[in-house]
């Protein structure tokens, strides 16, 4: 099976929420219910999952042209700076992004950025000689608690296995960089959501993507409900996890707009009952697809649309829910896993009895 196809084998059921009956927020969701529901956004994975190994890679792909000659308009934000994320500083700087964004281990942010760049080499024979410079965007968390991350097995060209398994469908939980990671003391990993908004007479979208590797059972809670307190389990973690997200929308937002909106994913996660602790690195990455941006443009000046000031709401209630419901996802669709030396991180799901007596 290719990565980014869903084994309904392992997926179970498409909305891993519905089955215990918990709806986040109100709002429409997108078809697909994920980041890919923003038209041309693909993801893909590339997962290592054998004994004391548990990580791997995860790409998204903006849009399915060359990016390096057609960027989009983006932005971040760091909420709290304890992480080795590469492309920040020029993201920031241009307001726009011009690689795919990939996700993995901490420990191989260096080779998986070196592997994006032999990617967009090959794709752009002018790098390098008439065109410059590339900005290679990769984000990481820290999944050594189940993964023997100083083996660093991550190479270079894992990166083209991943992009390569870019689709519209991808699973989502214990797979590419989500496969070692740990949310709530619970197995984590990667999630998605999304949220339909009306502007004017069109329906735009909002779609989040997360790697979650964030706080401790005690303080976990879903829709209110105190579940942390409910589930007996002999793991109890400092808070000093991360949670990567990146946001994707169709709405014509400049890099400011996209800014605001990064700063109310927070929001989301402390919906789920996240404390962001002091050793948490959380960075947040967010592209419009809505104009593209042609990097030999000619034209002296540009005319460029942006939604209303004053239903900018609007956007930042549809990221809370989707951030909200993304972390979720990651966790329920992820598996009880069992890594470095035969450490076992059970999977929210194993309380399954607890989960329906609570919400059904």
């Amino acid at each position: 099976m290719n990565n980014n196809q869903i084994d309904k084998k392992e997926t179970k059921y498409k909305d891993a929420l519905i089955k215990y009956s918990v709806n986040i927020g109100k709002g429409t969701r997108g078809p697909n219910n994920t980041i890919t529901d923003v038209e041309g956004v693909r993801v893909g994975h590339y997962t290592l999952s054998e004994d004391h190994i548990q990580t791997g890679i995860t790409a998204i792909l903006p849009h399915g042209d060359n990016l390096f000659k057609e960027k989009l308009t983006a932005a971040t934000y760091v909420m709290n700076g304890f992480g080795k994320s590469i492309g920040l500083m020029q993201i920031d700087e241009l307001g726009t992004i011009e690689t795919p964004i990939l996700m993995t281990n901490t420990l191989s942010v260096g080779r998986v950025a070196t592997g994006l760049v032999r990617y967009m080499l090959e794709q752009n024979d002018d790098i390098g000689v008439s065109a410059g410079s590339v900005n290679p965007v990769v984000c990481e968390c820290n999944d050594g608690y189940i993964n023997a991350i100083r083996e660093l097995p991550i190479k270079e060209e894992d990166v083209f296995k991943a992009i390569e398994n870019c689709a519209i469908d991808f699973e989502q939980g214990a797979v590419g960089a989500g496969t070692g990671m740990m949310t709530y003391g619970l197995k984590g990993g990667i999630g998605s959501s999304s949220r339909l908004v009306e502007f004017g007479d069109k329906t735009y979208t909002v779609g989040v993507l997360v790697l979650s590797n964030f706080g401790n059972l005690s303080t976990l809670q879903i829709e209110g409900h105190k579940i942390g307190d409910l589930i007996k389990y002999e793991i109890e973690h400092e808070e000093k996890g991360s949670m990567i997200a990146v946001l994707a929308t169709d709405l014509p937002l400049s890099e400011r707009q996209l800014k605001r909106t990064l700063k109310r994913i927070p929001a989301g996660m402390a919906r789920t009952g996240a404390h962001f602790g002091n050793g948490s690195g959380d960075v947040f990455f967010g592209f419009s697809t809505a104009r593209r941006i042609n990097y030999r443009e000619t034209d002296d000046i540009i005319s460029i649309q942006v939604i209303n000031e004053n239903l900018i709401d609007r956007v930042f209630n549809a990221a809370i829910k989707a951030t909200e419901e993304a972390i979720l996802n990651s966790m329920f669709y992820a598996q009880t896993t069992v890594g470095r030396e035969g450490r076992c991180v059970k999977s929210i799901t194993e309380y399954d009895e607890l989960l329906r007596a609570e919400f059904t």
